[in-house]
């Protein structure tokens, strides 16, 4: 019998924080579930540990190959995924009991939704850095649609972990792709582009775990040149499609590594806007530094300042110089 809901666990490595996963899960509401975990070449306890768990609980489906990575674990395991709607999980992280309940019913009931997340809670929290707080606190706080599509280029959207979306949707648009970038925000941007729309639940249901050796932190393709190097090809597709030059807001570090990424994808920057009285009146890989005051508006403009309060404040420069956010201006920072 088909289950109501498939869950996606590809791990490896995974024997200290792993039973607290698979006890969250077992522990849910909801308990129409069937686990697909997909042991990509594990050289620890954590091949023993899920086939202890699958002797004692037939909703788990264990697979096992060889190491081929996260993308290949992850289309493999969909592929498996028996259910109309799957949910993501990684084998450190801890699911609210109530998780897969809400957010299939959230699903069920609204069938033009693609994607429900939830809001997240990082743990443990003493060793918290601050830009993880941050990060949590901006994601938690996007829930609607139209919110989360505002600032879909400043960063991932959503925790992948905490995501159950719609299986022949995610299938339709290719599955995962390793395309040198982060998996997850590469699926993010390809189902906005294709009109696809997402939500996010106010309730905390995942709980998600930070540590030194975690993926963001430590693959290439989680750096900040892999994340421009995304956006830019994405916005080339969406509102740079034919654009052949920009204006910069931010003539820092930051928006001269993003000239970079968009000139490989044949956008020039016809000029940067600042705010610094010492950058003011220079010229910058040919293209001249200007005041808001100066500036008159012609290309579109992407805000590379990611400096706290700085974001709302050019928003609200823009709104007042009738600036219209995704047509004349965009946040991607």
């Amino acid at each position: 019998m088909t289950p109501a809901v498939s869950i996606l666990l590809p791990v490896r490595n995974e024997e200290q924080h792993l039973p607290a996963t698979l006890r969250s899960l077992q522990r849910q509401t909801l308990g129409d579930w069937e686990l697909i975990a997909v042991d990509d070449g594990s050289q620890d306890q954590t091949p023993k540990i899920l086939a202890a768990a699958a002797a004692t609980d037939d909703r788990i489906r264990l697979f096992r190959q060889p190491p081929q990575g996260l993308v290949a674990a992850l289309n493999f395991g969909l592929d498996k995924c028996r259910a109309a709607f799957v949910a993501r999980i990684d084998g450190d992280d801890i699911a609210h009991p109530q998780r897969l309940a809400l957010q299939l019913a959230a699903l069920q009931q609204d069938p033009t939704l693609t994607l429900v997340a939830s809001r997240v809670r990082h743990f443990p929290r003493p060793q918290l850095q601050g830009g993880m707080h941050a990060y949590e606190r901006w994601q938690n706080s996007h829930l609607q649609h139209a919110d989360i599509m505002r600032d879909l280029y400043v960063e991932s959207p959503f925790a992948h972990p905490s995501v159950m979306y719609r299986r022949q949707v995610i299938l339709a648009c290719g599955g995962y792709r390793d395309a040198g970038w982060a998996e997850d925000y590469d699926l993010w941007l390809r189902l906005a582009l294709q009109g696809e729309r997402f939500e996010r639940l106010p309730q905390t249901l995942l709980y998600w775990r930070d540590r030194p050796e975690r993926l963001t932190r430590t693959a290439e393709n989680c750096t900040l040149e892999a994340f421009r190097a995304c956006k830019a090809h994405y916005l080339r597709q969406d509102v740079l499609a034919a654009t052949k030059q920009v204006t910069l807001w931010g003539a820092g570090q930051e928006g001269k590594a993003w000239r970079k990424a968009l000139q490989k994808q044949q956008i020039e920057v016809g000029c940067w806007i600042d705010i610094d009285r010492n950058k003011i009146g220079q010229t910058i890989h040919h293209a001249r530094v200007l005041s808001p005051d100066q500036y008159r508006a012609k290309d579109k403009i992407l805000v590379t300042v990611g400096a706290k309060g700085a974001r709302q404040l050019i928003r609200d420069w823009c709104r007042e110089n009738r600036l219209l956010e995704g047509q004349d201006f965009l946040c991607v920072t």
